[in-house]
């Protein structure tokens, strides 16, 4: 599974597909102090690119792929 979820932090492990993208909407709008951890993902789907830019979410840890830090970094307007 690519992404796990505890109590207020959503975890992208790998790559993170489209098939998922749904799910991560309807939890993150039960969930609104969502923080992400994206410190483990490699691949992240446009589709769950587009959740995460609507969603604006606090980033708890950004990706370790630094190639993947600065693209997403950047698409999320925070700066590289």
């Amino acid at each position: 599974m690519a992404m796990t979820y505890k109590r207020n932090l959503a975890c992208f492990t790998d790559t993170v597909g489209v098939e998922e993208a749904e799910g991560f909407l309807a939890w993150l709008q039960t969930h609104p102090k969502l923080k992400l951890d994206l410190s483990a993902c490699t691949h992240l789907h446009a589709a769950q690119l587009q959740v995460l830019m609507a969603a604006r979410l606090p980033i708890a840890a950004w990706p370790a792929d630094g190639n993947l830090m600065v693209w997403l970094k950047s698409a999320l307007n925070e700066g590289a």
